[in-house]
């Protein structure tokens, strides 16, 4: 009886060591899908700010404990793969002619990749932070957030990027995305970052005080963990009333300034752009909405991606050219641009004459989506997604867009993701943003985080946004990141909005991201002085 207690006992012990080793595991993908909850569609933005805590105090004290850093993987993954959830949505793809089966391998090997990355991203960010644990707790931070927005920084270089930090407080916290004014999107980063980091510093060092038995005796602790939640606390209100100051600046609105823009949001499902009958409604609506644009006043109109999935040299037999030379009003629209045997997905500007005086060719390109990486290897692998079987090819990265009513910062779809190609654009002169967009493959959470992002441009370029979807959201964006309006989803809808031209330059805009290698210089700086005067102490006292 006694030897069958004791091994159920044995048993019940063997089991509550494996779920305690587990247990750092669950904790850390807990936390990452905690972060992964504060975009769309759950919006809970207010997450983020104590959303890292748990992943840094599991490095911090796992290293301690000679048990590494693996939880950080399982964080990266939890918190993207939620975020991005959405590329799900892809699937079937059966519309362009790919098999039920291929197209669910297709969506969940996308799915999967974006996911790993950021799992892979996370572990660096933790390797490096287990070898800092004899270091001072505001060091850590310190150097926490510098090498967080350099790794962001070195992912968003690549041409697969979209859930920074940053965009977990759009649009919902507009007054802390200001700071992004400063320094681009890193600035909001390295605000989440560091004071996740006090937080969890406060923690780990009350658990240090009474693993060490000082709590019972001595009231030092609380002080030692009120410290970095005072610190933590102090920061984030620091940052908010920057944003704020930053929020409440009166925006100029001269009426020499002004320019009456009108939207068309088509509504043409693209399982139907490839067809005859989806061309004919696709003609018929952003004929029939610029004609009603026009008839109000605007001076411009502009159109999502693709509104034409034409090329260039087929645009000016269209139904939709012959009204813009009826009409005398700019017309942006949406097509395809030729490049010898290739392609490219364009903007054209039409002027009052109906002839096309620019044009602005996509550069930042969807890997898989629109274009396959090392398609030498994996072309005869993966079927590329885009309706037409020409070869795409994606635009320079330094184009200006010249319209009537002077330089405009153009975006096509995807590209709302890169704060880079925004503040170029903006520095050589571009006035306010045309963002032209088709996310029609998507549920709702997709565009309203493509929203969120558009809106972070905005804020960063100090520019007004006028922004064109094929399903929605398309949306007016004032310079401080407030909607003025949004369409409705999956819906035919025409809208008129006065935006403003305007030539502010912010300090990001000037300058670019200086804050990362400022972290990066000062963190790294603070290090080697540190580890200086330790080896000089250790050599003056052997």
């Amino acid at each position: 009886m006694h030897k069958k207690q004791s091994k159920k006992q044995g048993e019940q012990g063997k089991q509550g060591e494996r779920f305690i080793s587990l247990l750092p595991w669950l904790i850390a993908l807990a936390s990452g899908v905690l972060m992964g909850l504060t975009v769309a569609p759950v919006n809970a933005w207010f997450l983020a700010w104590i959303a890292l805590v748990p992943l840094w105090v599991l490095v911090v004290t796992s290293a301690k404990g000679k048990n590494q850093y693996p939880p950080a993987f399982l964080w990266g993954i939890g918190f993207h793969g939620v975020a991005l959830f959405w590329i799900t949505g892809i699937h079937p793809m059966t519309w362009l002619g790919v098999p039920w089966l291929p197209s669910l391998a297709i969506t969940l090997f996308c799915w999967g990749f974006i996911s790993v990355l950021g799992g892979i991203f996370l572990s660096i960010w933790a390797a490096v932070m287990v070898r800092l644990v004899g270091q001072k707790p505001w060091l850590r931070v310190l150097i926490g957030t510098a090498v967080w927005c350099g790794l962001e920084s070195l992912w968003s270089a690549g041409p697969l990027w979209w859930s920074s930090l940053a965009y977990t407080q759009s649009p919902h916290n507009l007054v802390i995305v200001h700071l992004g004014q400063l320094s681009g999107p890193n600035t909001v980063t390295a605000a989440i970052v560091a004071v996740n980091g006090l937080i969890a510093e406060g923690w780990t060092n009350r658990q240090d005080a009474k693993d060490a038995k000082i709590f019972s005796a001595s009231l030092a602790p609380w002080r030692f963990v009120n410290k970095y939640l005072v610190t933590a606390t102090g920061l984030l209100i620091t940052l908010h009333l920057i944003g704020f100051i930053l929020y409440t600046r009166p925006i100029a609105q001269l009426p020499e300034a002004a320019l009456k823009v009108g939207i068309i949001q088509g509504n043409i499902p693209n399982r139907l752009l490839r067809s005859s009958e989806g061309f004919r409604r696709a003609q018929e609506n952003y004929t029939n909405g610029y004609l009603t644009l026009a008839d109000q006043g605007v001076d411009a109109v502009l159109t999502p991606e693709g509104a034409l999935p034409i090329f260039q040299s087929n645009l000016m037999q269209t139904a939709l050219v012959a009204a813009v030379k009826e009409k005398g009003v700019v017309a942006w629209i949406g097509a395809f641009g030729e490049r010898g045997d290739s392609y490219t997905i364009s903007l054209f500007t039409f002027n009052s004459k109906a002839e096309i005086v620019s044009r602005y060719d996509k550069s930042k390109l969807v890997p898989l989506g629109e274009y396959i990486p090392f398609e030498g290897i994996l072309g005869g692998l993966v079927q590329r997604l885009s309706p037409l079987e020409a070869h795409q090819v994606p635009g320079s990265a330094n184009q200006i867009f010249d319209t009537p009513f002077g330089r405009a910062i153009a975006s096509i779809c995807y590209e709302s993701a890169f704060p880079e190609q925004f503040r170029r654009q903006a520095a050589a002169g571009g006035q306010f943003i045309l963002s032209s967009s088709n996310d029609a493959h998507y549920t709702a959470s997709m565009p309203f985080q493509h929203h969120a992002q558009d809106i972070m441009r905005a804020i960063e370029t100090d520019r007004w946004s006028a922004r064109a979807t094929n399903t929605g959201y398309s949306a007016f964006v004032d310079p401080h990141g407030r909607t003025l309006w949004m369409s409705g989803y999956n819906t035919y809808e025409t809208h008129a909005e006065t935006i403003y031209r305007r030539q502010t330059q912010t300090l990001y805009v000037r300058w670019g991201d200086w804050l990362t290698p400022f972290l990066l210089i000062s963190s790294g700086g603070a290090w080697l002085i540190i580890r200086g005067i330790k080896k000089s102490s250790n050599f003056r006292n052997p």
